[in-house]
């Protein structure tokens, strides 16, 4: 599902952790009314302490502050640190906590990455409070000011009173937050809309992505740490680049949290080069960031270009028109492509046996799990 197409907004891009970390750290600190957050993986460590020590304070002076964490992927958080927060006023509650009535239904996570202050200023990207992210990982977030912000307070609310999001925290806490109508001096010119994944039911992230690779005309650029396309999408982008568009692909190097994925992925690398699209693998750390430019658009966010996000996960990402970003995320594109190896076609072809081996090993592994839908 999506929002509505939204004039009047203003996007700033934040690449790497560095830039993005004290930025939303600064806003929660400023914060006078209140503080969403959703996140899919938060473990014990630096990060959350000082997520937490942020969030405490923010509520010691009389902020609403509402975190909601993926039953999931906040496992490693220790009962200590939920503790602390509890006993600190922050709202705290779980999206589908594990349990054995339906392993189906536990298949389902909550992906989503976003932070909204006072309902005036948003971030979201792929980001989460583990401490990978201070150094290990390479990410990208977004701020975001302007209409949009109420599209994604929306989207929050929504899962915050779902009957899977459960906890101490108080459900129905949201509805009576005001909105605030905060504008920034300077460009108020960008048109954006929110894409969002019901995993299984729906995926309109995925509907959006394959119109613009289908309809672009100029470049298409993609940056996924998980790259295991649908069949739909692979044939779409081979059709793109046999047709004159540059089509680029960011993903990780050797560095990866689950190499496993890597290899299924890999899998599909000659057919797509044989089409002239052209792979870039990023050397310096893993990259987990996950987005798309396609001509003057751009979508970031929490979706990845693997099964599981199209087809499981609960995702949101935002999409921006504008030409001016645009040339600001192309511009970090290519930082990336020069820090990255491109994978030549005639060099792929003459790979060992044991790297075969690995991509046709987790290939299956891949087809047996998309098969459980």
């Amino acid at each position: 599902m999506h929002g509505m197409w939204r004039d009047a907004n203003h996007f700033e891009l934040l690449p790497e952790a560095a830039l993005f970390l004290p930025t939303m750290f600064k806003a929660v600190d400023q914060a006078r009314h209140s503080v969403l957050i959703e996140l899919y993986l938060m473990e014990s460590g630096r990060l959350a302490t000082a997520l937490i020590e942020t969030l405490v304070r923010a509520a010691e002076r009389g902020v609403s502050v509402l975190l909601l964490l993926d039953g999931y992927g906040a496992m490693g958080l220790a009962s200590a640190d939920c503790q602390r927060l509890e006993d600190g006023g922050v709202a705290l509650r779980f999206f589908n906590p594990l349990g054995v009535q339906s392993l189906v239904r536990n298949l389902t996570r909550d992906h989503r990455k976003l932070v909204v202050v006072d309902g005036a200023e948003a971030f979201t990207g792929g980001f989460g409070a583990v401490d990978e992210f201070l150094d290990a990982w390479y990410e990208v977030a977004m701020r975001i000011e302007g209409p949009v912000v109420a599209d994604w307070v929306r989207l929050f609310s929504r899962l915050w009173d779902s009957p899977l999001s459960r906890g101490p925290g108080r459900a129905s806490l949201v509805r009576g937050l005001e909105l605030a109508t905060r504008h920034r001096e300077g460009y108020h010119g960008m048109r954006g809309r929110v894409v969002w994944g019901q995993g299984y039911r729906y995926q309109a992230i995925r509907h959006s992505l394959h119109h613009r690779v289908s309809t672009a005309s100029r470049r298409l650029w993609l940056c996924t740490p998980y790259f295991v396309p649908t069949f739909t999408l692979r044939r779409r982008l081979a059709r793109a680049a046999r047709r004159g568009v540059d089509v680029r692909l960011l993903l990780p190097g050797e560095l990866h949290d689950h190499p496993g994925v890597r290899y299924a992925g890999q899998r599909f690398y000659g057919r797509l080069l044989r089409a002239g699209v052209r792979i870039f693998e990023f050397q310096p750390t893993f990259i987990h960031a996950k987005f798309s430019l396609v001509d003057d658009w751009v979508s970031l966010g929490s979706c990845n270009f693997d099964h599981w996000s199209l087809q499981w996960n609960l995702e949101a990402n935002q999409e921006v028109d504008d030409r001016r970003f645009a040339t600001e995320v192309a511009g970090l594109f290519e930082r990336n492509f020069a820090s990255s190896q491109e994978v030549e076609l005639e060099a792929w072809s003459r790979r060992p046996r044991l790297q075969r081996l690995r991509e046709w090993l987790y290939g299956t592994l891949d087809g047996m799990l998309t098969r459980l839908r």
